[in-house]
């Protein structure tokens, strides 16, 4: 999957990782040792440390204890038989949440989820700007109803056509709701004719593409055995174009090369009117890219779910 993007590593990595896992597994938000050990082997800090490879180290461990608490909301919920399948279920059991978002409600104690929630939301708070704030806020809520979406697609055993499927994978995958930090962990702020601005909106959607299309690439074999890779792109493809496997492959592969030019050319915009917050923004949008892709070649999540054999390229 070539890549022209910077590959970097925040000198924080292990020690963020190892704290941050601590407080996963202390949360609750998991079911029992095994599931906290699949977490441990995941290495999700490592994903933290290559998509903000220069922030300093508090606000490393904010960043990585958001992308716990995704993984684990993820599994447990959008994953899992009894509300993943079930978009009522689902349904139901969003507006405590948003509550807690809004700062309406205060979370209940028997809620993990709620609680981890709601202490995230008052540490952002204690960082970023009020505008800052709105702006993650109204990503996780668009972030947590695209998941009723894909509920509904199980409860139907339904494949969304390549167009709904590339629209809403930019908003079932979370990564808005990452992009929404890359300032606030940066101690920059994007203005919000900035966070607006077309070029701006054009270069985060591409790296939302690139990052949902290499996930699903990476996390094929995963999700084919747990949720018939329902929602992956090698299988909407597959479906909706009558392509084999291979050619589904080889056809992400070639959006993906795609993106990567379209992205380049748009950056080239930014000569004319970019301000350095914008210019750190979509930089960190290279790193959010390259940094997926050199996390998911080295994440037990996704590698030890193909076979043993598989050859992995590295990102060039």
């Amino acid at each position: 999957m070539p890549c022209p993007f910077p590959n970097e590593i925040n000198v924080h990595a292990t020690e963020i990782d190892s704290e941050s896992h601590a407080w996963l597994a202390a949360s609750h938000m998991l079911a029992g040792a095994d599931t906290i050990e699949h977490f441990r082997r995941s290495k999700i800090g490592l994903l933290a440390a290559r998509t903000n490879p220069t922030v300093p180290r508090d606000s490393l461990r904010l960043i990585n204890d958001w992308y716990n608490w995704l993984f684990a909301f993820d599994d447990a919920f959008c994953e899992g038989e009894l509300m993943g399948h079930r978009a009522a279920a689902l349904a139901r059991a969003l507006p405590p949440l948003l509550e807690i978002l809004d700062g309406r409600k205060e979370p209940d104690s028997t809620d993990p989820f709620g609680l981890a929630l709601s202490e995230l939301l008052h540490r952002i708070s204690d960082t970023a700007t009020p505008a800052q704030v709105d702006r993650w806020r109204i990503t996780v809520k668009e972030y947590l109803f695209a998941q009723i979406w894909e509920a509904a697609n199980r409860e139907v055993d339904l494949i969304p056509t390549p167009e709904d499927y590339v629209l809403m994978r930019r908003i079932t995958g979370a990564t808005y709701t990452c992009l929404a930090l890359i300032d606030v962990g940066g101690g920059y702020r994007l203005e919000a004719e900035e966070w607006h601005h077309p070029d701006v909106r054009v270069l985060s959607d591409l790296a939302c593409d690139l990052i949902g299309w290499d996930n699903d690439l990476l996390s094929y074999a995963k999700e084919r055995g747990n949720d018939k890779a329902r929602h992956n792109l090698v299988t909407v493809l597959a479906t909706h174009k009558t392509l084999t496997l291979q050619e589904a492959l080889q056809e992400v592969a070639k959006m993906h090369n795609d993106a990567i030019a379209a992205f380049l050319d748009r950056r080239a915009a930014l000569d004319h009117w970019a301000s350095r917050p914008v210019r750190n923004y979509v930089r960190g949008l290279e790193h959010w890219v390259r940094g997926h892709i050199e996390f998911s070649l080295g994440s037990a999540r996704y590698v030890h779910a193909w076979p043993t054999d598989t050859r992995w390229p590295q990102a060039v």
